[in-house]
């Protein structure tokens, strides 16, 4: 498999990332707080694209978004907690 396009939508209070891959569309959405904190709040990747490393995509974009426009992020969704375990080298952008 390629490289895996992410794109975000980012409305008001809410926002999302999207990949779609093969068809199938996977997504990360968050809840804004503030101007300055963001809340994780769901991962979802369709049974075809598991164990494809998209989720893995959707959560480095938002990293990297929170780098680039200075936001800290609140991982209430157990998948985005799950990589942050395994990547310590985040911590510098979430609460």
């Amino acid at each position: 498999m390629g490289t895996i396009d992410v794109t975000r939508e980012d409305h008001d209070t809410k926002g999302r990332y999207v990949a779609t891959v093969d068809g199938h569309e996977a997504e990360l959405t968050y809840s804004r707080m503030s101007d300055t904190q963001i809340i994780a709040d769901h991962t979802g990747v369709p049974e075809a694209l598991k164990g494809r490393g998209v989720g893995l995509e959707l959560v480095n974009a938002l990293v990297a978004d929170a780098r680039a426009r200075g936001f800290k992020i609140v991982p209430l969704c157990p998948f985005v907690r799950a990589q942050l375990a395994r990547h310590p080298e985040w911590s510098d952008v979430f609460v």
